[in-house]
């Protein structure tokens, strides 16, 4: 099963105590992958201030020897990528990611999580970027378009561009956990910030 991956986001100057979510889509990495991250099913106050599980060097070493023996092995480098994303080790992801992508473009999980580590590596317009990318392989990825509306408002201070993202992620699927979190996130700035931008649209 797919975990979904949401870290909250501290944002004072921007939403006041709005939660930030920004959401990953990696497959598990396996056995050492931590229990800690917040799944679809848990609330999302619980990852608040969350340590990341230490990098499992041992079989990070594996994994690259394996890689190294297989240069077209998209699936072990999307591995690789997964382990030191949870270890928020994000420079190093990226590379792997990159690599995984390299073989196999159309894997809107992989090109999404690319593009939440860009952001963690202060490159917003690099993650907007990818995002795009992944919306082309699947329109209506609400983890994407979730993640649009985060890299928008705290990226580039992009208020309305995130409620028009939010907005969307809304229409397309309103009971789900990314809809919820597009709710959270449109009430907050009808609170903090109404006479800024539109948030009538949801």
């Amino acid at each position: 099963m797919k975990r979904e991956a949401l870290v909250l986001l501290a944002s004072g100057t921007l939403f006041g105590l709005i939660v930030g979510w920004v959401l990953g889509s990696q497959e598990p990495a396996g056995p050492s992958a931590s229990p800690t991250v917040v799944t679809q099913t848990e609330d999302a106050g619980t990852a608040a201030g969350a340590t990341p599980p230490p990098l499992d060097e041992a079989r990070v070493r594996d994994l690259i020897a394996e890689a190294e023996r297989d240069p077209r092995d998209a699936v072990t480098r999307t591995v690789l990528a997964n382990l030191y994303f949870d270890a928020d080790r994000f420079r190093e992801a990226i590379k792997w990611y990159e690599e995984s992508l390299a073989f196999n473009p159309d894997d809107v999980n992989v090109s999404t999580d690319l593009g939440v580590s860009y952001y963690y590596t202060n490159q917003p317009d690099r993650a907007l970027e990818q995002f795009m990318h992944s919306l082309k392989v699947e329109p209506e990825h609400v983890k994407t378009i979730l993640n649009i509306g985060i890299v928008r408002a705290f990226g580039k201070q992009d208020l309305a561009g995130a409620a028009e993202a939010w907005d969307r992620v809304i229409a397309i699927s309103p009971d789900s956990p990314e809809g919820r979190a597009a709710q959270q996130a449109l009430e907050s700035l009808r609170s903090g910030h109404a006479g800024e931008v539109d948030t009538t649209g949801s």
